[in-house]
């Protein structure tokens, strides 16, 4: 009988492993999907983060690159720890789990909070941005933001190209004439903002505003559910890893 319940355990503390094994593996695929997401994010699109007033959009994307850096490091030790049966690696497994899952969850929250004040920030900040700032002295990056986004999204100005009408830059000598910038023309070529036609520039509705906001908010989305979705994985790993470090307690003991 005693035989039998050691071989019964044995059983479980290897069925244990395989599943730890496996949730491993995804997990450090999640780990490596969270953090692409967050070096695509600032990489591709940090053109578009000098028109924000605040820098939390910034700041969920680094959070998400740490956290997908730290879930690879923490899977190779995993893998270890399952390998070598080492409670002590196991033990600090799951302290890297939680870590990570706290990590994670805080990015998730604030993307989704930055989310819910999205649309106030841009209306309030991007007007001002275009009228105060675009082509000054001192502003090149937000100048090169401003220009990078009409050309990408197709549109001119914050609400329509009438924005541009009080603009600091349109309204200077450096304007050489011109009624909008040169980025808001369908073919960008030199002083072709000096004709302000619809044939010749870019008449959206809703302006850039709509058009960031959205992008914006498709991504704050991607990035959200990326975090809250691995950190919900994590639970599971952080359960296995309990489980199986009490079953290798009781298999030495």
């Amino acid at each position: 009988m005693a035989h039998y319940k050691a071989e019964q355990d044995d059983w479980l503390l290897v069925y244990l492993k395989y599943l730890l094994f496996v949730f491993n593996f995804f997990f450090w695929v999640g780990g490596a999907a969270v953090m692409a997401v967050g070096v695509w994010t600032l990489v591709e699109k940090s053109g578009y983060l000098s028109v924000l007033a605040s820098s939390t959009f910034a700041a969920s994307a680094y959070i998400l690159i740490f956290a997908g850096a730290l879930v690879m490091v923490t899977g190779f030790l995993g893998f270890c720890a399952i390998i070598r049966e080492d409670r002590s690696c196991l033990s600090t497994y799951f302290c890297l789990l939680l870590v990570i899952f706290l990590v994670e969850l805080v990015a998730g929250v604030l993307a989704h909070m930055y989310y819910q004040r999205l649309s106030d920030e841009l209306k309030q900040h991007l007007a001002r941005t275009l009228v105060e700032n675009y082509g000054q002295p001192g502003a090149v990056d937000i100048t090169t933001s401003v220009d990078r986004l009409q050309q990408d999204f197709k549109c001119c100005g914050s609400n329509s190209s009438a924005d541009w009408h009080h603009s600091a830059y349109i309204l200077s000598q450096e304007a050489e004439g011109r009624r909008v910038p040169d980025s808001c023309c369908k073919t960008v070529v030199a002083r072709c903002g000096q004709r302000a036609h619809p044939s010749n520039i870019y008449k959206v509705e809703g302006g850039c505003i709509s058009k960031l906001e959205q992008f914006l908010a498709d991504h704050l989305l991607l990035m959200g559910a990326v975090g809250i979705g691995v950190a919900c994985l994590q639970i599971c790993g952080m359960v296995l890893t309990c489980c199986l470090h009490r079953r290798l307690q009781l298999h030495f003991y």
